[in-house]
């Protein structure tokens, strides 16, 4: 931001003069900034100088944080690293913008500015002006059309036509030296001058069509000394075209022996980039698929209520407190509470379950699910952004736009990669002209390097990686927030899970059961449930549940610290602890053997006497979810420690770890424990991913290398992690863990591929191997293996598609 630059942004917090004063003064103390004023009326701010990030600083330590907004940008015509890098700076550079971030693979750019201080058309034009056509993308867009789509047909179209001028050129000159009758017949009955001329033509035709992309761009940005691909492009091909055209119109410049043409390689150059550039636009139409899949879970429209009457409405003019009818077999357009009507829903989008599950009155529902039989009428309770599949749209978003710390490498290496390569071309150049074979060959060997050198691929190594493996991470039910988590993740040792509600159902059930011989299972429960009726305890809960049925008590007596009496048909009921049963004087003998193995596996008892002799003993307990000791299996098998935090009592968790094979226990801790208890497994084991649903997980969440959220969890354990398992499942753990450790792979291979390439094709491009093997590498060749080099990328990327859960 210049000094004379002036921004005008929105702040928050803002409620008296007395704040306005003093995130004044706030602003007055940033380096370089002069003219600060603060509107409490309208809640801006203006000043003149400072920077963006100083600003934001300032005002977070007063207290009154600047307003940010994002702005999404699609952008076209980016073909490398060096691309997304120049038009990263030129953002970056616009007074007001607090970070900018460009995703090659997706055509795409994230911005964060200070809400007010720049539009979305402004930012726009600044791409634009960089040279590559940019347009905001806004809340409504629907972007469940490939994004690559228009690009590829324009790319198909000019493939087409380069393909059918190149192909007389190539056949014609590279088909005279395989099969000289050929040579012979077309210098026969065109001649050499004719069939150059013939050449010249066909392939200027290709150079100003089909390929006037390369110099549009690729010109301009090399004028100005911050060359990219498409400079190397057109320096290439002109090389070869101009060279080829001074022999034909001007031979008597050049020696003769070096009065030959290079018209093909100019046009298999071009044609052959397309080629490169066209599978590489259908690749990257299917990196976006999971995007454009969860976009097209969302209806159009929707039946919603007006005057008493449902009208198909656009999604966009629906409102919370609206009602909406659901057809059978139709999608939930937003999410809602169900008014009136049964059906079952097809949840699996969400859950990953294929059972339908039933809704009645009060149900919820989420948009993008799927009707069964039965008509609904719902409220919708969160429309547009807020409901949960725009969510989970906008976290697989942010995560595919995410730079990891191990791009870091490939982005410095870009930042010089075109000026080095050009520094290599023209000595390339010098080099063979001092000591080679003479003029021809050094302007072959110069035309190589410039085309074979590629930062594409080092460009795309890691966002396409990304892409795939955050879309399909979020078709398995694994959403991550922040992409920066999949690169921590694959360093984690060990897992903690939360237990209540993570490992554990999060509710007591009945769990056991053992009645006395003599006795009738289903009557003893029954009494028991009717001797706790009209108590408020949670272990009274569960065994109504068990028994909704129970009579009605003749009479109850609460025996604090014991249990209760009660006459239930007649029959004196006692229902309690041992000690009650003891204090009563009934011989609870028999049940010993039961009551050793539930007090073993940290259950709660609860023995019935019925008329002053023992019944049976029912066992209450928070059930482990069905899939907790195969997610503790499978990290096992990851060679990856498992850890448990709770705030029960010791025995209850030691009981749990037993069950589970968990090699690390933390009991009877605090939420604030929790954190130093991630800390303490931290230095002992290294990084520590955990694993929580609930408001008390928020602060272990946070504290962790990695946050795992359970999805059916709190809001509040959800914003602190970094990844959501939106299914709900305890095994989203494995997904993500295997996930992160394929996309992590999968980016080292890209980026091995990406920098060996240049490392070793630059020098054979350039001649190293000329003295062993006497032979060239052609530009033809060149353009072919720079072509195939990004598609091999992508291609390898693809592969994250096939990944399986768990």
């Amino acid at each position: 931001m210049t000094d004379d630059t002036t921004l005008r942004f929105q702040i928050t917090g803002l409620t008296c003069a007395g704040c306005a004063g003093r995130a004044e003064r706030a602003l007055a103390a940033v380096a370089d900034a002069k003219d600060a004023s603060v509107n409490l009326a309208s809640s801006t701010a203006q000043i003149t100088g400072g920077t963006a990030s100083d600003i934001r600083a300032a005002l977070s330590i007063a207290g009154y944080p600047a307003a940010e907004e994002r702005t999404r940008l699609s952008i076209i015509g980016m073909s490398c690293a060096s691309c997304a890098g120049r038009v990263e700076q030129a953002l970056m550079a616009q007074p007001g913008v607090l970070s900018a971030l460009v995703n090659l693979a997706s055509n795409s750019a994230e911005i964060t500015s200070l809400a007010g201080a720049v539009d979305a058309p402004t930012l726009a034009e600044i791409v634009t002006a960089t040279g590559y056509t940019a347009t905001p993308i806004t809340q409504g867009d629907r972007p469940d059309a490939d994004p690559m789509a228009e690009e590829q047909t324009t790319l198909q179209r000019d493939l087409a036509i380069a393909v059918a001028l190149t192909l007389p050129v190539f056949l014609g000159e590279m088909g005279g030296h395989l099969f000289a009758p050929l040579h012979h017949w077309i210098m026969a009955t065109l001649g050499q001058t004719l069939w150059w001329s013939v050449q010249f033509v066909l392939t200027t035709l290709v150079l100003v069509g089909p390929g006037r992309r390369f110099y549009r761009i690729g010109l301009p940005l090399l004028v100005r000394g911050t060359p990219d691909m498409n400079s190397l492009v057109a320096l290439g091909t002109l090389a070869a075209w101009g060279y080829s055209t001074v022999a034909l119109f001007l031979p008597a410049l050049l020696p003769d022996n070096a009065r030959t043409v290079y018209f093909e390689a100019a046009a298999v150059i071009v044609a052959l980039i397309l080629l490169g550039r066209y599978l590489e636009a259908r690749a990257k139409g299917r990196t976006g698929a999971a995007i454009r899949n969860l976009v097209g879970l969302r209806p159009d429209s929707a039946p919603v209520q007006r005057d008493g009457q449902f009208v198909e409405l656009p999604l966009a003019e629906v409102q919370r407190g609206d009602l909406l009818q659901l057809r059978p077999g139709g999608r939930v357009a937003v999410d809602g509470v169900v008014v009136s009507g049964h059906s079952y829903v097809d949840e699996s989008m969400l859950t990953g379950e294929p059972a339908p599950v039933a809704k009645t009155e009060g149900a919820p529902l989420t948009a993008g699910t799927i009707n069964g039989n039965g008509p609904l009428t719902y409220q919708a309770e969160a429309v547009g952004k807020d409901t949960t599949l725009s969510r989970i749209i906008a976290m697989v978003e942010q995560a595919q736009g995410a730079k990891l710390p191990i791009q870091a490498l490939a982005d410095q290496v870009v930042r010089y990669f075109v000026p080095v390569v050009l520094v290599i071309a023209l000595l390339t150049v010098l080099v063979w002209l001092a000591f080679g074979p003479g003029l021809t060959f050094a302007l072959v060997a110069g035309v190589s390097v410039l085309i074979i050198a590629c930062p594409c691929a080092m460009g795309l190594a890691t966002p396409v990686s990304i892409m795939v493996g955050t879309g399909r991470a979020a078709e398995l039910g694994v959403l991550f927030r922040k992409g920066e988590a999949l690169q921590r993740l694959d360093g984690v040792s060990v897992v903690a899970f939360d237990k209540t509600g993570t490992l554990t159902e999060g509710r007591p059930e009945l769990s056991d059961q053992h009645v006395l011989d003599g006795f009738d299972a289903a009557t003893v429960l029954r009494l028991l449930a009717s001797a706790e009726q009209g108590s408020e305890h949670p272990i009274a809960q569960v065994i109504l549940r068990a028994s909704p049925d129970a009579p009605a008590p003749q009479s109850v007596t609460a025996i604090p610290g014991f249990g209760l009496q009660a006459v239930v048909e007649g029959q004196t009921v006692l229902a309690g602890t041992a000690r009650l049963m003891t204090r009563e004087g009934v011989d609870t003998a028999p049940l010993n053997d039961a009551l050793a193995r539930i007090s073993e596996q940290a259950q709660t008892p609860v023995l019935v006497a019925i008329d002053g002799q023992i019944a049976g003993v029912f066992a209450v307990s928070d059930r482990l979810k069905p899939e907790a000791a195969e997610a503790v299996t499978a990290l096992h098998a990851k060679g990856i420690k498992v850890a448990m935090i709770s705030g029960d009592a010791r025995p209850v968790a030691e009981a749990i770890a037993r069950q589970l094979g968990i090699d690390h226990v933390t009991a009877e801790v605090l939420p604030d424990g929790k954190r130093d208890a991630i800390a303490e497994l931290r230095a002992q084991h290294g990084p520590v991913a955990f694993v929580g649903d609930g408001i008390n997980d928020a602060p272990a969440l946070a504290e962790a290398d990695v946050g795992l959220a359970i999805g059916t969890g709190t809001d509040v354990a959800i914003e602190a992690a970094d990844v959501v398992m939106s299914a709900g499942r305890v095994t989203g753990v494995v997904t993500a863990l295997t996930v992160s450790r394929s996309v992590m792979r999968n980016i080292r291979q890209n980026l091995f591929w990406a920098f060996g390439y240049n490392v070793i094709l630059i020098p054979v491009a350039a001649g190293v191997l000329y003295p062993i093997s006497g032979t060239l590498l052609s530009p033809m060749l060149a353009a072919g293996a720079m072509a195939l080099s990004s598609v091999f990328v992508l291609t390898n990327a693809l592969r994250l598609k096939r990944l399986r859960a768990g």
